[in-house]
């Protein structure tokens, strides 16, 4: 991947915070090989920046023991060392490397470090448009989706079912609904 972007950024110049508040950052995984368990991280942060000359930046962070699946158990057993061992490793990053117009949207191309594992990730980013605030500045929106596979970031824990399959796929689609505030 180039670290060059090919398109300009839908929204003005500047930098852009991303609104916690009224932004969400889910992911669901297949479970007993039937059905999904959805979840939501419920700390995050980050910034758009756009040069004068059009060119996007983004960086993210999400603290991966803020995650949340509606079970305390199940919450607990995913912080620990099977799984993101958030205790060694309790952030999450994204930088970007470069966008690309796809159709009327666009691919944003990252590195992704999980669990102390970086790899190179595409999310489909949809521009939802600008607004011009309630008062507190410009606000844009953007949704995003990127499906990555767990045993490439070091989460490889098997859990067999006694009749074939296993307990959590290994497809985690991540979906960001992102509201960014201009500073």
């Amino acid at each position: 991947m180039t670290s060059a972007t090919s398109v300009k950024a839908p929204i003005p110049a500047g930098t852009w915070t991303i609104d916690p508040v009224h932004s969400a950052v889910n992911f669901s995984v297949k479970h007993l090989m039937v059905s999904k368990v959805r979840g939501s991280f419920d700390t995050f942060s980050g910034t758009i920046t756009v040069d004068e000359n059009g060119t996007p930046a983004v960086q993210a962070e999400i603290d991966v023991t803020s995650i949340n699946t509606r079970n305390e158990q199940r919450d607990g057993h995913i912080k620990s060392a099977d799984f993101f061992d958030a205790e060694t490793f309790p952030k999450a990053t994204f930088v970007s490397t470069g966008v690309r117009q796809n159709g009327d949207d666009y691919l944003l191309d990252g590195d992704f470090t999980l669990k102390g594992v970086t790899k190179p990730v595409t999310l489909e980013l949809e521009f939802e448009g600008t607004n011009p605030g309630m008062g507190q500045g410009a606000v844009a929106g953007f949704e995003a989706k990127v499906v990555i596979n767990r045993k490439d970031f070091g989460i490889d824990i098997e859990m067999p079912l006694e009749g074939g399959g296993v307990v959590v796929g290994d497809k985690i689609t991540i979906t960001l609904e992102i509201e960014a505030l201009q500073a």
